[in-house]
């Protein structure tokens, strides 16, 4: 259970990275025999348009007097009158089709296939419980076993797009748009019980999976301006995130997206409905097959208004308000994962199905002021959840986060310092739930996935099935899994503290560093959960290096090799009874076309 290599926010991250790069299609357009006026600048005369020679261009005969001038609307022209060749395999070079450099039927329908492979393996050593029914000794139940594992984990990512219309100035008038990962996670542990709930099953597990990250048409409904302000809608399985970070909610749900400019791009909006779909348990790539409880989709919505502006309050620096519902009404069934492992409700408190409806407004802003970088969020969350985790009847949800990032640049090397706060709860048998929990983070700060705390999923060994902190997450959240459970209001909350630097080495080579002080807000729930008195707030250090190294100084080619520990400090001693330093090593290979 502790052991799983959850993929989808690291998959949306990755096609994060394929959205960032420019969907190239025609500069207005070529339909020939068109006497469709063609706007050359906002608030200046239009001339007739040009037909277009879609035989090419002449060559130009040079003599005693200037060449004809022939008007050529359309790149694709010139690049074939120049005479490139059509190069399938080079995605930067060349007349390719499968880029969008030219039309790949008709006059403006293009085609963009973007493919990352993206390969990682791991050697960790984390705290693992013993299975309860094979101690290997007297007294071993409930305590931490032998800790190390290892993983492998392959994704082949495909993202193809299909678009129609000019989008040097405006989006596509039409895209469809279809993502699925290929996946294969192999893992390895010392102890039974730990990949599956049979502890006679196999330590190693070998499994692969098909995901569905993307599967949406977009259709551009109208322009606002002559600037191209626009409103777009979109339909499908597509990926979200609600701040610039990834602290509340980033996922690739079902759902209906309203979204926009104004003012010359200086003010842009979303608004939608999202449904959260299962997760696989093992890769935690989106299974829209049924699961045990006959249905892709969960009773889990989520509805979405964020509004940005440009340039607020300083040149430089965007600044973001957010309103996020979160509805859970998953109060049927049982769920158990692929593994055998309860999940909702999770094995915590009561143990009851809950469901639970939260509000949260945040503010959210990034940029640079003058030469200070500066990263910022704010969240207060508020609702009501049925039943509280550890008491029968309602429970009023009132929490709040905040993370800040400052940083400084000085020529190749950039120097920081971070700090996170997620409220804890300091009485888990009252009627209020005060800890934060999100919907579904992938935190970009701290080092991110380097960092020990936030790439490990820290079991709580003797509290139930379920982590600290889940994989990719810092939030001590008490959950199952990040990806198949419930959020959950009532845990110790979060306090980080961090030091980092970033050292450009070479144009090709980067190194990273980051130390970071961790701590509870308040361990009344996790004594409440242990049965044990005074756990102390102090987590330890995490301390991570990572080296990044683009050969080709593109995103086409990424090998990053990271390390990182945690040194355990009195509350990790008081929850593991031990002073064992756990750490992960891992090597990461992304190859881009």
């Amino acid at each position: 259970m502790f052991a799983k290599e959850n993929n989808s926010c690291r998959i949306l991250l990755l096609a994060s990275m394929l959205l960032a790069q420019p969907v190239v299609a025609a500069d207005e357009g070529c339909r020939q025999g068109s006497d469709e006026p063609r706007r050359i600048r906002p608030g200046k005369a239009v001339p007739t348009r040009p037909s277009c020679n879609t035989e090419g261009v002449p060559p130009a005969s040079w003599g005693t007097t200037m060449p004809e001038l022939v008007a050529v609307p359309d790149r694709w022209q010139i690049v074939t009158a120049l005479g490139y060749p059509e190069n399938k395999l080079d995605p930067y070079n060349g007349n390719n089709v499968l880029k969008g450099d030219r039309p790949a039927f008709g006059d403006d329908w293009f085609f963009s296939l973007a493919a990352i492979s993206d390969s990682t393996f791991e050697a960790r050593s984390v705290p693992t419980p013993v299975a309860a029914a094979t101690p290997p000794s007297r007294g071993e139940i409930d305590l931490p076993g032998e800790p190390d594992q290892n993983a492998f984990t392959q994704n082949l990512v495909f993202e193809t797009v299909l678009y129609q219309g000019d989008t040097v100035f405006k989006p596509p008038d039409w895209e469809f748009r279809f993502t699925p990962v290929f996946n294969l996670t192999s893992v390895a542990v010392e102890e039974a019980g730990v990949l599956k709930v049979d502890t006679t099953a196999s330590r190693r597990r070998t499994e692969g999976f098909v995901g569905i990250q993307a599967l949406f048409v977009d259709k551009h409904l109208r322009n606002v301006s002559e600037r191209y302000d626009f409103d777009s809608i979109r339909i499908g399985i597509q990926p979200i995130n609600a701040d610039f970070r990834g602290f509340l909610f980033i996922d690739s749900p079902f759902g209906v997206r309203l979204f926009g400019t104004r003012d010359n791009n200086r003010w842009q909006y979303n608004l939608g409905w999202f449904r959260r779909i299962e997760k696989d348990t093992n890769s935690g790539l989106n299974d829209i097959t049924e699961n045990s409880l006959g249905d892709a989709l969960r009773d889990d919505d989520v509805f979405l208004f964020n509004l940005y502006r440009q340039d607020f309050p300083v040149l430089g620096f965007t600044s973001q308000f957010t309103l996020v519902h979160n509805r859970n009404s998953e109060v049927g069934d049982e769920f158990v994962d692929d593994n055998g492992f309860l999940t909702r409700p999770a094995a915590i408190g009561i143990q009851k199905n809950r469901e639970y409806d939260v509000t949260y407004v945040g503010l959210n802003g990034e940029g640079h002021i003058g030469r200070w970088n500066l990263s910022a969020s704010a969240y207060y969350a508020f609702g009501n959840e049925s039943p509280g985790t550890f008491v029968d009847h309602d429970s009023d949800i009132s929490a709040a986060f905040g993370a800040l990032e400052v940083s400084y640049d000085f020529d190749w090397l950039r120097v920081k310092a971070t700090g996170v706060f997620g409220s804890g709860d300091s009485d888990p048998f009252d009627d209020r739930s005060t800890g934060f929990d999100a919907i579904f983070e992938n935190p970009l700060i701290a080092g991110a996935d380097s960092s020990f705390w936030i790439r490990q999923a820290i079991p709580l060994i003797g509290g139930g099935r379920v982590t600290i902190s889940g994989q990719n997450g810092m939030l001590n959240s008490l959950r199952p899994n990040k990806g198949q459970g419930q959020s959950n209001f009532t845990n110790p909350g979060v306090v980080m503290f961090g030091l980092g630097a970033d050292a450009d080495l070479t144009p090709k080579l980067r190194a990273s560093v980051n130390l970071n002080q961790l701590f509870f807000v308040d361990t009344a729930v996790l004594e409440a959960t242990r049965n044990q008195d005074e756990i102390r707030r102090r987590i330890g250090v995490d301390a991570s290096l990572a080296f990044i190294y683009r050969p080709l100084t593109s995103q086409n080619i990424i090998f990053r090799l990271t390390g990182s520990l945690l040194v355990p400090q009195q509350g990790y001693k008081d929850l593991f009874g031990s002073d064992e330093i756990p750490y992960s090593i891992f090597a990461n290979l992304v190859l881009a076309y």
